[in-house]
């Protein structure tokens, strides 16, 4: 073994450094390759910076800057001054993002300013143009927010407020709706009362203008003959009255205008325990608005009998508010970091998770990455925070959403749909913010970490149906079917030949990305890349036995976008291969290469080729002797199928279709149009075997409703993963 690949090795067994012919990657500012075009996201437009629009309906109530400017522009870039109005805006729209990138936190009116002041003073009168009819055709305004710290808190407190105000309303309406109708029978029992046909009541009620045209005496005497002596009970006079108090009382939602009104609860807190103290202190009071509020339906239907009523209303609310009654009141928000939720925190966290109760919770993770409590001063992943979201998907009916904060836009419905849940829902949140001190942008962080598989969004609703293809979502990952996303990277070799290539973003590249874990890297010269190295995909596919001859290795590029090589040690892979089982769980838990969905498939085919055996083989025993004839007719379009060409006998090794069993369920193409593609009859067929990767085949194998795609043998030896992708494909051979 030469003396570079033994300090390989070496490094790699042991992540020691010890050779000068590796180098430490702490000071080089190295970043994953796929990093490169990142660099300045002020200058690329993508789902940031979001805008908090000001009183909006739920639905509306967040828009991306890039969606507002687009929006704008379909309705005023038309016509000759169209090209002109669209350089102009994306300037605009530009410089708000860098605005907005540097901490200028302000509405979105106050960054359209400086904005336009700023870009202005070197514009022509065009400039003025287009900068006006772009902003009068954005409608809305309000805070813009940029990926950072506090996107997580502001984003769900925003739509937080927009579904409760909108709940609110409704619940207002109610409550105004209740007191009137009560007010209006007591108004009626006072008009029937002896004050109330008095002649000074009757002469308060015509008024002034008419007080000479009538004898109020007289028609106060002929009112008290005319009118039902029955009297109005006086225990139900009370019962409204008291109603009537509880109902103006109440301070769960604001009052109607009403001066004096209690001033209303707040809903908003920042620990566990606070919200559950509120819950409780609050809870008898919740009951009797929600008693009241029965008890009034029933009062002005005239459907309320003291006889059977008292004893009902007496024991009313002893077991509690279901849900229904509960779903009426507003939600509490409880907006926790997990920084600083310690054992006492947790235990109020999983209460009220386990309580059915109608908080939702947002749990903010800064940080993935935690001490070893085995190893001091070492970092390890998979922190105990990141597992309360799977724990709460296993109370069955919580609401839980696991999302980095790079992915809450485009997870806005589903987060919507949590705070619509009845019961109590969680929201877990990865910010990104720890990486600040590798100087990374948190939008980038949280992505990369939702990338590379260690912080995967997904979403659990109890509400949607009583299964998990039903409840539980994971289409938001990318590439959802692999290990690891797989992305087009081109780069430019030293003999200045562009080469293109596909890199794998796996869970080192983020460890790579954060300078805590430089120790567990180390740069190979250029002079000394060689056959020894291995990418980590290679790495992780295959289990070590004995003493390695290749070690993984990642493509990262330093501060001038210079291609360097740098190798892991066998700790990092260790950890990558946790990250990859807590995936497949992910995945199996979303339908994706369900073990026992696999099996039954096989299972299935199995049986289906054994029938089909035994046709074929019954069908030639009983076959006459073919006629001596010179020529055979043409068979019957009916029975074409029976008499078809039998298929050619086919290599092992061979990818291939059977076309004439295709039902056309358009999976293979919708993996790659290019390598499958329709005949005249529709059906499928392999058009170009090197239009595709190997992964795609044997994904498309597992897609195929009827298992007619038999991927045969990998052609490019060096595909990332083909021992996993060709113990899948044994399945479909």
């Amino acid at each position: 073994m030469q003396a570079d690949t033994q300090a390989q090795v070496a490094f790699y067994l042991t992540g020691r450094r010890a050779s000068a012919q590796l180098d430490a990657v702490d000071s080089l500012a190295l970043l994953p390759a796929l990093f490169a075009g990142y660099r300045n996201l002020s200058e690329l437009r993508y789902d940031f910076p979001l805008l908090l629009v000001e009183g909006a309906a739920d639905d509306k109530a967040v828009q991306s800057l890039s969606g507002l400017f687009d929006h704008a522009l379909a309705g005023a870039a038309r016509g000759a001054d169209a090209e002109r109005i669209r350089k102009h805006a994306l300037r605009i729209e530009q410089e708000i993002r860098t605005l907005a990138a540097n901490g200028t936190g302000a509405t979105f009116s106050a960054l359209w300013t400086k904005a336009t002041t700023a870009l202005g003073k070197s514009a022509d009168k065009s400039f003025e143009d287009s900068a006006r009819r772009i902003r009068t055709a954005i409608k809305v305004d309000g805070a813009v927010v940029d990926c950072d710290a506090a996107l997580a808190t502001r984003l769900l407190q925003h739509a937080w407020a927009a579904v409760q105000r909108q709940k609110a309303q409704g619940f207002r309406k109610n409550l105004d709706r209740l007191a009137l109708k009560l007010s209006d029978i007591l108004k009626a029992d006072h008009e029937r009362s002896a004050a109330g046909r008095s002649a000074k009541n009757l002469h308060s009620a015509v008024g002034s203008g008419f007080a000479d045209a009538f004898d109020f005496d007289t028609m106060s005497r002929m009112l008290a003959k005319a009118l039902p002596k029955d009297a109005f009970p006086e225990s139900r006079r009370k019962r409204i009255n008291e109603l009537l108090a509880t109902l103006n009382a109440q301070q769960f939602i604001p009052a109607s205008g009403k001066a004096g009104a209690a001033k209303p609860y707040s809903f908003l807190f920042t620990s566990c325990a606070d919200a559950l103290s509120a819950f409780h202190q609050r809870s008898a009071k919740q009951m009797a608005l929600a008693k009241a509020i029965a008890m009034a339906e029933l009062e002005i239907a005239g459907q309320y009998s003291e006889a059977r009523h008292d004893a009902l209303f007496e024991q009313f609310g002893a077991n509690g508010l279901d849900p229904q009654e509960l779903a009426k009141f507003p939600d509490y928000l409880v907006c926790a970091s997990a920084a600083g939720l310690e054992a006492v925190e947790r235990a109020q966290l999983m209460e009220i998770l386990s309580s059915g109760l109608p908080i939702k919770v947002l749990l903010q993770i800064d940080d993935i990455l935690e001490l070893s409590p085995h190893d001091a001063g070492s970092l390890t992943t998979g922190t105990s925070s990141q597992k309360i979201a799977s724990m709460a998907m296993g109370l069955n009916d919580v609401y839980v959403m696991q999302s980095s904060s790079s992915n809450l836009l485009r997870f806005h419905d589903r987060m919507l749909r949590g705070l619509r849940y009845r019961g109590p829902a969680l929201f877990s949140v990865f910010s990104g913010a720890s990486a600040k001190a590798s100087g990374l942008p948190p939008y980038l962080a949280a992505a990369a970490a939702m990338e590379s598989r260690a912080f995967p969004a997904f979403s659990y609703d109890p509400s949607a149906g009583s299964n998990w293809v039903t409840r539980f979502y994971l289409g938001a990952n990318t590439q959802v079917n692999l290990d690891w996303p797989v992305q087009a990277f081109s780069y430019e070799d030293v003999q200045h030949q562009r080469v293109s290539e596909d890199l794998a973003f796996t869970f080192i590249d983020f460890l790579a990305s954060d300078r805590r874990y430089a120790a567990h890297l180390a740069r190979v010269p250029r002079a000394q890349w060689n056959g020894s190295l291995i990418t980590v995909t290679e790495s992780l596919a295959s289990e070590r036995k004995g003493l390695p001859d290749k070690v993984p290795s990642l493509a990262m590029v330093d501060a001038a976008n210079v291609l360097q090589k740098v190798i892991v040690d066998e700790r990092l892979i260790r950890e990558a291969r946790r990250c990859l089982d807590a995936w497949h769980s992910l995945q199996e838990l979303g339908g994706v290469h369900n073990s026992h969905a696999q099996k039954l498939l096989a299972r299935e085919k199995r049986a289906w080729e054994d029938s089909a055996q035994q046709a074929a083989e019954a069908l030639a025993a009983n076959a006459p002797a073919p006629a001596p004839v010179a020529a055979t007719a043409a068979p019957a379009a009916g029975a074409s199928a029976a008499v078809a060409e039998a298929e050619p006998e086919r290599s092992p090794d061979e990818a291939y279709i059977e076309t004439a069993r295709c039902s056309t369920c358009n999976e293979c193409t919708t993996i790659n149009s290019k390598m499958f593609a329709y005949d005249k009859n529709q059906q499928a067929r392999i058009i170009d075997i090197n239009a595709g990767t190997y992964a795609q085949l044997v994904e498309a194998a597992e897609s195929c409703q009827v298992s007619i795609i038999h991927p045969g043998k990998p052609r490019n030896p060096k595909e990332a993963g083909l021992e996993e992708l060709i113990k899948r494909a044994e399945l479909f051979q």
